[in-house]
């Protein structure tokens, strides 16, 4: 494989840096920045310019609720410690952002739009650390569970939930690696 540099740009830095986020300083980050990271987000590649993705804004009532669905289920897979040790976790979480998918009868169409809006998503993460925000994607078990689109107010026959989306100031920015590129890269005559 041809040797190759990559460009320590501006960009580059960005990508590299950027980290999920598992803890959080306790104040929120401004709703201007949320609304300006979802405006970036908006400009995703979507195969036929379906832009099929809604952004679902959590208040400190939902985001409750969600923790408290959370726990119970944490509680019924795991026991009441470990419920309670993840209401605690999720409690103290500063920012809620749901995200989800129109859905599709057409198998190639869902498809294309479940990537669109993993795009939207990761535009959205970029800006928000550019801009100091860390974020986790969660796509665990209470984002499938029936009381979560209840909660967000959504028919899973019309939306799919791509993902919750936690967010905030990162109290700690974990170190991470990824494999050489001439182990993920395939040549072929």
């Amino acid at each position: 494989m041809e040797s190759f540099t990559v460009s320590e740009s501006p960009l580059a830095e960005l990508i590299r840096g950027r980290r999920t986020i598992n803890l959080f300083q306790p104040e929120p980050p401004p709703l201007a920045t949320l609304l300006q990271a979802i405006e970036l987000a908006r400009w995703a590649p979507n195969h036929k310019h379906t832009e099929p993705w809604t952004f679902h804004l959590i208040g400190p009532q939902t985001a409750e609720r969600i923790v408290d669905l959370n726990a119970q289920l944490v509680a019924q897979a795991k026991g009441a410690a470990a419920g309670e040790a993840k209401r605690t976790r999720w409690a103290a979480v500063p920012g809620w952002l749901a995200v989800t998918c129109e859905c599709s009868d057409d198998p190639l169409q869902a498809e294309e739009d479940y990537a669109a809006c993993c795009c939207a998503i990761q535009n959205l993460t970029l800006h928000l650390w550019d801009a100091g925000i860390g974020v986790k994607w969660s796509t665990g078990a209470v984002t499938r569970d029936p009381a979560f689109y209840e909660l967000l107010g959504v028919d899973p026959s019309e939306r799919r939930v791509i993902g919750l989306l936690w967010y905030g100031y990162p109290a700690s920015v974990p170190e991470q690696r990824r494999k050489p590129v001439d182990e993920i890269v395939v040549e072929l005559p």
